[in-house]
């Protein structure tokens, strides 16, 4: 029987934004080829109820609680990190011996004391820790939010480095990192996002909207809602439908005084397909280098035009599939230009999409380098 101890750096249901997106479809992907995941999850309260849709696809699910010490802050292993520290999560890896995949450096503290272990240690590399909280101190508007990012970054740098070497390999999201870790420690394997997504939608050739959709509690997706919503405010003859359950009141109260846009949340999983199916065209923006982002696979799945900026992918057959701005100025044409188009690429997505970015290679792909022996 093969087994798999999988450390997620949260409680991977529901699957609503990128990395936990990433965790539960790699689960569901990896049990239905017949992997036994033990699911271990670090969390701020541990749910009254593991979901059904959990239990179906894991053996067993543990959970430990984040660590709520400020003065963390002032260790030298990054805030992330040192927070996800248990003593009970060694006992339970202890109880069976499977390999570990940990999800992201931010879940890898308790590694030092796993020193004479013989369990074999994986990664997924969801970030560049170093590179990803840089980005989020550049977008931060807050100076104690971004002096605290700073230090994270500065943190990571030397983390990093210390540990990849450390595993047995890293699986890495994109052409970018896969290439910085086999540089640095040979060990890196290049596995596309898992999505959860299966086949290409039929859509009518128009949609009704233009739509942007994300976690507005991050510094990058609310610096790309703002510079969206003043490109709307210069096109009022279009709609913007902005889809977010994390939307604060001053994004509310700017949405607010602009006739074209509105707010909804999206609450479901069928929901947030449902408000794909219908949009024109996604506008996905970001100012952080950090690979292919997961909503890009649910939005060329799941709906129409996609008009994207640099940073969404490195991948540069995905990006053959989208419309490209480098700056405001050539999204606000791209929008222009793509509400008088139809939209007739349903095929050359099932071509491309489900012959190479199905869950189910990837799982193989993984299942080959971790059960090798």
């Amino acid at each position: 029987m093969k087994q798999l101890h999988i450390i997620s750096f949260n409680y991977p249901y529901p699957p609503s934004y990128g990395g936990i997106i990433d965790v539960y479809y790699k689960i569901k992907a990896l049990s239905d080829l017949g992997i036994k995941i033990h699911l271990h999850c670090f969390v701020d309260q541990a749910p009254d109820e593991i979901d059904p849709e959990v239990k179906e696809i894991t053996e067993n699910v543990f959970f430990y609680q984040k660590k709520k010490n400020p003065l963390l802050y002032f260790s030298s292993t990054p805030f992330a990190a040192a927070i996800r520290n248990s003593e009970e999560l060694i006992k339970d890896l202890e109880r069976n011996k499977a390999s570990i995949l940990f999800e992201g450096l931010q879940t890898t503290c308790i590694m030092r004391f796993l020193k004479n272990n013989d369990q074999q240690l994986y990664l997924r590399y969801h970030n560049n820790e170093t590179e990803y909280y840089k980005g989020l101190s550049v977008s931060e508007k807050n100076i104690f939010k971004k002096i605290i990012y700073k230090i994270e970054s500065l943190k990571y740098k030397g983390y990093q480095k210390k540990l990849l070497k450390k595993f047995e390999a890293v699986f890495c999201l994109s052409e970018k990192e896969y290439n910085e870790v086999e540089t640095y420690s040979g060990n890196a394997h290049l596995i596309h996002i898992f999505h959860g997504n299966e086949s290409v939608k039929e859509l009518d050739t128009k949609g009704k909207y233009f739509l942007f959709h994300g976690d507005l509690t991050t510094a990058d997706n609310k610096r790309a809602l703002n510079e969206t919503i003043n490109l709307f405010k210069t096109l009022p003859q279009y709609q913007l439908v902005v889809a977010s359950d994390r939307a604060g009141d001053d994004i509310k109260r700017k949405i607010s005084t602009v006739e074209n846009i509105s707010l909804t949340p999206i609450q479901t999983t069928e929901n947030l397909y449902n408000l794909l199916e219908d949009a024109h065209a996604n506008i996905l923006i970001s100012y952080q280098n950090s690979g292919t982002k997961v909503k890009l696979f649910n939005t060329l799945y799941n709906s129409r035009f996609v008009i994207i900026n640099e940073n969404i992918t490195d991948d540069p057959v995905l990006k053959s599939l989208c419309l490209f701005g480098s700056d405001m100025n050539e999204i606000r044409q791209q929008i222009v230009t793509s509400a008088e188009k139809e939209y007739h690429d349903t095929e050359k997505r099932k071509e491309i999409l489900e012959k190479s970015h199905s869950d189910e290679a990837k799982a193989n792909e993984m299942v080959k380098i971790i059960f090798k022996n």
